[in-house]
């Protein structure tokens, strides 16, 4: 497929090298840029896999390719208004940082390859190799969720007060003296952890799950999983550890029936 010269691909490749040297985009690069958005980015956002779209759209595009018109429509003045419309700030830019940590020079191939671990002084997921943070664990997660807590289904809003819960409990694992001697899997990483109200997450304490909350992990998880590196390659490698330790199905009602089978 041939590119044209002022295709935004052609002017990226030409202006590469002085952005990488200026340390921001060229003003050429950033005029292709808003140029090629409504042709590129703004025609396909509301495009779903296997060629089908979301039910709603957010905008419409009018105009010719010179000169367009955007027109926002009802449903996004709706999520505008709406009781979560606080939270996508910071759930946008955790999904931005994990885009963008895993194409960094010197970072991308670790995290694609091993995925990410878990910070607990800051509550930041992180490179596992350099330590380096990524994104906030909450903010990285909390959109997988719908917005809202594992435990009693209503709405994070902007004033929570936000625990991160162990969906099954840590102390399991110290229950049997140490990790080595718990048979089940790491309960200290992202397919076991979750977004909650401080509330809910104390009031749980170290219970198990109900049916009702494994659902909604296991729904959580799937979703993650449709979802690009690193956290869906943290959440394969969580899958392979527990098939290639007890042959575990490749599934998440399987793998967690495994886990409710290691807590006797």
């Amino acid at each position: 497929m041939s590119v044209r010269e002022s295709d935004f691909l052609a002017v990226a490749a030409r202006e590469a090298e002085e952005s990488k040297a200026l340390g921001h985009p060229t003003e050429r690069l950033l005029l292709a840029a808003v140029r090629s958005m409504p042709a590129m980015v703004m025609q396909k956002f509301h495009n779903l896999r296997g060629g089908t779209e979301i039910p709603h759209r957010f905008y419409e595009l009018e105009g010719s390719p010179r000169e367009r018109i955007v027109r926002l429509t009802p449903a996004l003045h709706k999520v505008a208004r709406s009781e979560q419309a606080a939270g996508l700030h910071g759930e946008l830019g955790a999904r931005w940082n994990i885009v963008e940590s895993s194409f960094a020079a010197g970072i991308g191939r670790s995290l694609v390859g091993e995925g990410v671990s878990v910070d607990w002084a800051t509550l930041t997921l992180t490179d596992k190799r350099r330590r380096r943070s990524v994104t906030g664990v909450a903010e990285a997660l909390i959109g997988f969720q719908h917005g809202r807590c594992l435990i009693c289904t209503e709405i994070i809003t902007s004033d929570s007060k936000i625990a991160i819960d162990h969906v099954f409990p840590f102390s399991l694992m110290r229950r049997y003296g140490s990790v080595a001697g718990w048979h089940g899997p790491d309960l200290d990483v992202i397919w076991n952890l979750a977004p909650a109200h401080e509330v809910c997450n104390s009031a749980k304490s170290d219970r198990l799950p109900t049916r009702d909350e494994l659902q909604r992990l296991v729904q959580r998880n799937e979703a993650i999983m449709l979802s690009p590196h690193p956290l869906k390659k943290t959440l394969q490698l969580s899958l392979h550890s527990a098939r290639r330790a007890n042959g575990a199905e490749g599934q998440w009602p399987g793998f967690l029936r495994g886990v409710l089978a290691a807590c006797g």
